[in-house]
Formats: C-alpha cells, structure tokens, sequence
C-alpha cells in the first residue's frame, strides 16, 4: 500500500474503527490509542472518524445525534439487519457510534461473570459489516481504514472481497493494528452468516479440520499493512512464542509488519498537572525530592502502611499470569525481609488475589494489596513510589512504565515487547539509563532486579537521583507517533522487518 500525499495536498480521511474509546467506554488499553492516536492525527490536519458499538455503557448515548437509519443487507442472503448511526464526539474527534440494540445494548461490552457473550463473533462481525456499509451511506470515503485487534479484522475482509469491485472503496487501504495478539476472535461457521464470503477461506481457520474461523487472522491476512504497538512486539510475532501460535501468519506479511510504539496522554498523567497526588512537582531535584516525598507520604497513608523513609514498590495491574504475578509472588516474601514496602493495586483472578492477601496479613507493615480498580489510587501509586514493578510475561507496549517514567518512578520491567523499546537498563547503559530490565521468565531473575535496585536506592542515592532526572526527560508523544503513522501509511516507513530475510523453511 502507499498512499501518497504531498504537504500542499488535501488531508488523509481516515476511517479509524475499534470496540471501545476511552472517555466514553473503556476496559484497556486499546480504549486509550483510541482516544489518543485519531486525536493527534486530527491535529496534524487530517479528517478523522472513529466509529465504535454504541454500548448500554456509553454515556449520552440516547442524546447522541441520529444520523442514519438503516439496513444492512447480506449478499446472495435475504437477511438484513436493521441499525442506526449517532454521532457523539470525544474531544474534538467525531465518534459513529453504530446503535444495533440486539447486539450491544447488553450490560457489559464483551463478556459478563468472566464467561464472553456467546454470540461475540457475529456481534463484531456485524460491526466491521456495518462499519463499512455506513460509510458509504453517509458519503464518507476514507483513505486509510484502520482497525484495531480482532474485533475488527473482518473489516480489511470485506474490504478485499464485497468491496473489491465497489468504485467508492476503490482507493481505500487499510491497516490493522494489533494490540494483543492472544485474542485472536475465533468462532464457529455459524456465527459469520452476516458474512457469508468468510465461510470459503479455510486457510483462516485457527486449526486444520476446526469449524472456525479467527477474525484476527482474517485481518491480518487481508490488510495491506500491518502494525505492532511496539518495534520489539512486531519482531516477537514473527516467533512461535510472541505469535501465541500465529508466526506463520506474521511471516508471510512481514514485508507489511510494522512497530510503532503508543504515545502518552500527558494531560492526563504528569507529576505538573496530576489533580490526584499530594503534592504536584517538577524534574529539578528540589521539586521531585519535595514533591515524592508528600506522595509517598499519602500512598503509604491511604494505603494503611506505616510513613516511614524506606523504599517503596508499586505496582498497578490486572491480576492474570500476563502481567507476570506469577514471577512475583514466589519471592515477595524473600523481598519483604528487607527494609522496604509494596504496594500492589490490582483485581481479576481470584486465586493470584487470595495468594496476595495472604502475604499482606503475614507483612501488615510492608506489603499493601488493594484489590479493586482505582484510577486516583493508580496515579498516587505512580507519585508516591521510587520503583514500578511490571514483570510482564508478554506486553505489547504498556503504558504502566511510561507513566512511571513521567514520575520519576524507576520501572522494573521484563525485557519484552513495548518495555524492551521504552526502558533503558541501569547495568547495560549506566549514563543514560531509566529503570531495570530482566529477562529470563523466573521469579529468580526478578529478585536479582529488585535487589539491584534497593542497592542503587541504599548505597548510591545520587545515581538514583539522577536516573530519576532521565526517566523524567523522556517522552512518548502522540504526536510523534501519529506522524510515525502518517509515514507509514504513505509508504515512508520502513517495516520492521524485510519479507526477503526469511527463508523459506522460516515460513
């Protein structure tokens, strides 16, 4: 694909589709690009649309202005499915939201008492479809189709197949980003009758022989580029390992495959502005001594842990064996020997949050485990502590250590996916270094970092000090990023990996 545009032209319009947007509804963090990547795009000159479900949870969803009122007609099929487009904005960004009440007026976006919606495949494959037939009814031609993960993987589909000979989508390319490839939307036959060309495309069954079909590798089969939230996130999907079981599907689109890493919202999360810290600061050392100082005090009060000058480790997560608990949770108590404190927020599996509960009643001084989802506690948890333990076993990008970075909170991180690009490790680059990488997938390893760390806080408090000063300095704008993308839409950008490396037994 390349679209080219020289700066006197006229704008891209581009179509950017998702299943949910942070500042209307939000359960990671694709909701965050979602919100952040069309806005900066936006202000770059571009005309953007996002369009998403119009879920029971999206506030103001029944003042949403109606824009369309409509059917969506199956080829060779007489089925059709009635559905409506309103437009809300987020920001300054348009937002379709497609109203199809049987499919998403449900109380929850994907799934309801961890057990997913039943009907999720044709729930999704009815948004890509819809997404597409919307468009062209409302008169808007985008020049870029982005989707996002496999809730929209249908879409490049459609694009190649009912749409290969339509004239409004004859110039239109699109790009499929994934953001975790361990969700792959794989679903039986019967769930696609809206999309009655899938059915023939046995080559996107996730399994020789298996009834079903993954809308994940329909996308990225289909779509004329594909993008990683991170370098070292597109290289690991080219391994069986990175892939979780798609590196073939990777590898023949390596000459498409590109890594860009996500940007951070500073408006939101920055030590200068941050509404729920104790006290806001600056990088210079008078400023950030002062100002961790008061958020460490508050973390540990509202935490319920004595205010004493030692240490303290945070760490704000879901609780699932992705986010490396199960690295943790062999050696906390080896670590909790020491002079120091953690302070772990986080909710999901009920066995990893009975484990931690566990250890916070044996360590009633130095280990706080709050088991919810607190967003003004997260961001005290980034002010108020000196080190940010992410031990990942797989992370796309992650968002957790950039913030920290922002706050001057070390991260201590696995040398995987979106950490590898943005943390700089203190024993491999000393001058320039951030926070501290482990790469080995064992509990051992990540003791060893902690340790190392605690000695750097202990015995070299001006290399502490001063690696605070770099992690402060660095920054992940969006705007960086969205250019990054613009160059690789118009073909500017080079893949993170060239197809003509690959042997053919790799393939």
């Amino acid at each position: 694909m390349v679209i080219r545009k020289k700066s006197n032209s006229k704008p891209l319009q581009i179509l950017f589709v998702a299943s949910e947007v942070d500042g209307l509804v939000k359960t990671g963090g694709l909701a965050d690009v979602a919100k952040s990547l069309p806005s900066a795009l936006k202000e770059l000159g571009h005309d953007v649309r996002v369009v998403m479900p119009l879920y029971r949870k999206v506030p103001n969803g029944a003042e949403a202005v109606e824009l369309l009122d409509t059917q969506l007609h199956v080829p060779t099929q007489p089925q059709s499915v009635s559905y409506k487009v309103k437009q809300l904005h987020n920001g300054d960004v348009p937002v379709y939201t497609v109203d199809a009440p049987e499919y998403f007026d449900r109380p929850e976006l994907y799934a309801e008492n961890n057990e997913g919606y039943r009907d999720n495949g044709e729930r999704f494959a009815f948004f890509s479809a819809a997404a597409l037939d919307m468009c062209e009814k409302l008169g808007f031609k985008p020049d870029v189709v982005h989707c996002n993960d496999w809730h929209t993987g249908l879409v490049p589909f459609l694009l190649k197949t009912r749409y290969a000979d339509d004239t409004f989508y004859a110039n239109t390319k699109s790009v499929i980003t994934i953001h975790n490839a361990v969700f792959k939307g794989t679903f039986n036959y019967d769930q696609y009758s809206l999309i009655p060309e899938l059915i023939q495309k046995r080559y996107l069954q996730l399994e020789d022989g298996a009834a079903n079909i993954s809308m994940l590798k329909a996308g990225v089969a289909f779509a004329d580029k594909v993008n990683a939230v991170s370098p070292n996130y597109a290289n690991e999907l080219l391994t069986e390992l990175g892939s979780h079981g798609m590196a073939a599907d990777f590898q023949h689109r390596s000459d498409v495959l590109y890594g860009i890493v996500n940007g951070c919202d500073y408006g939101d999360w920055s030590p200068e502005t941050d509404p729920y810290i104790k006290q806001r600061f600056k990088a210079n050392k008078v400023s950030l001594a002062r100002g961790k100082k008061a958020c460490k005090r508050d973390l540990q009060q509202q935490v319920n842990l004595p205010q004493d000058d030692v240490p303290v480790y945070g760490m704000v997560c879901r609780l699932t064996e992705q986010k490396g608990i199960q690295y943790l949770l062999p050696v906390l108590r080896d670590f909790l020997i020491n002079d120091v404190q953690v302070v772990l927020v986080g909710s999901g599996d009920p066995k990893l949050a009975d484990a931690l509960r566990e250890i916070s009643t044996e360590f009633p001084d130095k280990f706080a485990f709050i088991e919810a989802y607190d967003n003004p506690l997260a961001h005290c948890v980034e002010a108020g502590s000196d080190f940010f333990l992410m031990p990942s076993q797989f992370e796309p990008c992650g968002l957790n250590q950039i913030y920290s970075l922002a706050y001057g909170t070390l991260p201590i991180v696995r040398g995987v996916g979106g950490l590898k690009d943005t943390v700089i490790d203190c024993d491999e680059t000393p001058q320039v270094a951030t926070g501290f990488i482990f790469d080995a997938p064992t509990p051992e390893a990540l003791l060893i970092k902690m340790q190392r760390s605690l000695l750097l806080y202990c015995q070299r408090p001006q290399e502490f000090k001063r690696l605070q000063q770099n992690a402060m300095a660095c920054r992940f704008e969006w705007k960086d990023a969205a250019e990054q993308y613009l160059r690789m839409y118009s073909g500017e950008e080079e893949p993170v990996l060239e197809k003509s490396r690959l042997s053919v037994s790799d393939v």
